[in-house]
């Protein structure tokens, strides 16, 4: 026996969390028989992460994963050459974001060659079938004649003393960035029989007012060729005035030379048309689509259509559910796409002849995954697991685990166990919802809770990992955990998810505290009077609603980046279809609409302490909620905290605000839970 397995019993912690190793989408040959995928390692002395690519050999008699980048720059984005004999990835080891090829034709791969040396970083590309183009996304001034002129006009910016910036239009930021002009651009370059490219890049959306691939989480799964390298399809959204409250992206195609305007191939669907994926022998494009303009959380229908006529039909239309990405098979017989599914994020395959809809997987939450030459290569975690790769020949026998990622660090972890219960929950309908114990766990006694509640408001706290909101850090320091999927959650059918809308404060409050004292009837462990509530997003916006409307649930609040005044949020949020929807039109046309669940006018019944978390550059929910949020709890005398990220978005992600925010957080729990 090891020491590490040798070594007492242990909780998870941060410190565990924020050192993990990360594996990202695999890729796989075209002949299936390996397998290339991401890992994300954190280096804790530079506060990020580093990327480098690994290769795991089917073939073998024991396949195990070997490093094929080493460099001290990132390596991301791997795609195989259609024959299969070189590598293509993003990497920055040029000094900038630039398309790199590494040849793994002989025993041993060879030296990584730069593809692409052009002027502007590279944010996306595709390899062609044929192998003789290539396809990249960089941002540029759409007014420029060339990239050349994008970066004289960036550097000149960058220069110029005066820092003002003049806007005409929405979005004047989106996500964490403040607009700069710039859009992103597909372009096209031939590529030599070295696989260099060369020659001047064609522009192919740059007619187009929108971005390719989207902003701000957008990426080459809304771009591809066709089978023949002839054409690419695209997804994009036209911009004009109301880029800010539209949804309506769709699907064009052009061809990968240029040399003709993109053609809109959903011209006659007002809502998201998005990931087109041309069939095997280039017939047909499955593609997936929204049906409600103005709705980001509406259902994905799979949708056909036959390239040559552009007629369109439904593919599995009575199933409930929206996947993410959908893929081909080999023998273009079916689709694998992947969903949320009552607690799990599984893979399915649809039968393209009759629609019938399979699992391929069980429990867990699928992250990335590719088909090819038969061989279905995917990453799976769980509420006790990070990423692992796993492959399954379709048709075959069950999954293979490829990796084992952090078992000799985390071996003498004992990971709190989570069980999924459901019970009665508003309109008598049944919600789900999950707990899980600490991992000192000992029959007969009882434990404190922290009461998660996911965001969105169309989200799903389930069986899979996160890196943000993990239960078992929770159970790492000593918590019990329950979270519940309430109305508007995803995985559970679209009714359910449509169910929030317009009822923030309703249903979901209620399903919250019914789930809670389900789980306390169930679960004699769990100490209902010594509990505090936590959130982020949505979940924060729940939790200054809680203030007002559950005075008296918990023993101390936890609000990240929570909404405090809907009327400011309908005003100050970048994407504005949000709010729009959420609450049945814009503020100025139904005020009374977003004043209904409005925190701020419950603030005189607020006395819970609650820690309030704002990242700065946070413009989905701005700052000015959270210190709103703060100033009401000061005023009135309440116990509370402001803990602010000035670098941070949404989401915390430096590695050294990870554990400051986890630091924070439970020393707050500790003080009322266990003080």
């Amino acid at each position: 026996m090891t020491p590490a397995l040798a070594a007492a019993p242990r909780g998870f912690t941060v410190e565990d969390l924020v050192a993990m190793e990360r594996a990202g989408t695999p890729v796989v040959s075209p002949d299936g028989s390996r397998i290339v995928y991401p890992v994300r390692s954190t280096d804790l002395a530079k506060n990020k992460g580093h990327t480098d690519l690994f290769l795991v050999d089917l073939r073998a008699a024991n396949p195990a994963p070997q490093r094929l980048t080493a460099d001290a720059a990132s390596s991301t984005e791997p795609e195989w050459s259609n024959s299969g004999d070189a590598l293509y990835f993003l990497s920055t080891r040029s000094g900038s974001s630039q398309v790199w090829r590494l040849p793994l034709a002989g025993a041993k791969p060879g030296a990584a060659t730069q593809v692409t040396d052009l002027p502007l970083d590279v944010d996306a590309f595709r390899i062609s079938p044929a192998n003789d183009r290539i396809a990249v996304s960089m941002a540029v001034f759409r007014d420029c004649a060339d990239l050349a002129c994008t970066r004289r006009r960036t550097e000149a910016h960058e220069q110029d003393k005066a820092t003002g910036k003049v806007y005409d239009r929405l979005f004047v930021r989106h996500w964490d960035t403040w607009a700069d002009g710039r859009n992103a651009v597909l372009y096209s370059l031939p590529l030599d029989a070295a696989g260099r490219a060369g020659g001047t890049p064609v522009s192919l959306s740059g007619s187009l007012d929108g971005d390719v691939p989207s902003k701000p989480f957008g990426d080459r799964e809304e771009f591809r060729f066709s089978p023949d390298g002839r054409n690419i399809v695209f997804s994009v959204r036209i911009a004009g005035k109301t880029e800010a409250w539209s949804t309506n992206f769709d699907l064009y195609t052009v061809p990968a030379a240029g040399g003709q305007a993109p053609r809109n191939l959903t011209a006659d669907n007002p809502a998201w048309d998005t990931k087109g994926v041309f069939s095997p022998d280039g017939r047909t494009l499955a593609y997936l689509a929204m049906a409600r303009p103005g709705f980001e959380a509406d259902r994905y229908q799979v949708m056909l259509m036959d390239v040559a006529s552009g007629s369109k039909r439904k593919l599995a239309a009575d199933w409930d559910r929206s996947p993410g990405n959908l893929q081909w098979t080999q023998d273009g017989k079916s689709l694998v796409v992947d969903a949320e599914d009552i607690g799990q994020h599984r893979l399915f395959s649809i039968d393209i002849a009759g629609g019938k809809v399979t699992p391929l997987t069980g429990k867990g939450s699928i992250g990335g995954y590719d088909v090819r030459g038969g061989t279905l290569a995917y990453t799976q975690t769980s509420l006790s697991s990070g990423a692992q790769l796993f492959s399954m020949k379709l048709g075959g026998a069950a999954p293979t685990q490829l990796t084992h990622l952090n078992a000799e660090r985390l071996a003498d972890v004992r990971w709190g166990e989570a069980e999924q219960f459901s019970f009665k929950g508003a309109n008598g309908d049944t919600v789900y919802g999950h707990v899980m114990k600490p991992w000192n766990y000992e029959p007969g006694k009882r434990y404190p809770v922290a009461f998660l509640v996911h965001g969105g408001p169309q989200g799903s706290f389930g069986n899979g990992w996160s890196y943000r909101w993990n239960p078992q850090v929770y159970a790492g320091a000593g918590y019990a955990t329950v979270f519940i999927d309430f109305h508007g959650s995803t995985g559970y059918g679209q009714r359910f998810t449509d169910a929030i809308s317009g009822d923030w404060g309703g249903k979901p409050l209620e399903d919250l505290q019914k789930g809670l004292a389900a789980a306390v009837g169930k679960y004699a462990w769990l100490d209902r009077g010594n509990a505090c509530a936590l959130g982020a997003s949505y979940g924060g916006y729940m939790m200054n609603w809680i203030e007002g409307n559950w005075p008296d649930g918990f023993k101390c609040i936890v609000n990240h980046d929570g909404v405090f005044d809907t009327r400011g949020m309908a005003y100050a949020t970048e994407e504005q279809w949000f709010t729009d929807w959420e609450n049945g039109g814009p503020y100025f046309q139904v005020p009374e609409k977003h004043e209904r669940f409005n925190p701020v006018l419950f603030v005189n019944k607020w006395k819970t302490p609650m820690l309030v978390v704002q990242g700065d550059l946070d413009f989905r929910i701005p700052t000015a909620q959270g210190l709103s949020t703060f100033t009401a709890l000061q005023r009135r005398g309440i116990d509370s905290k402001l803990l602010v990220f000035p670098d941070e978005n949404h989401w915390v992600l430096k590695p050294a605000n990870s554990l400051l925010w986890h630091r924070t957080v439970f020393d707050w729990l500790d003080h009322y839970l266990k003080h």
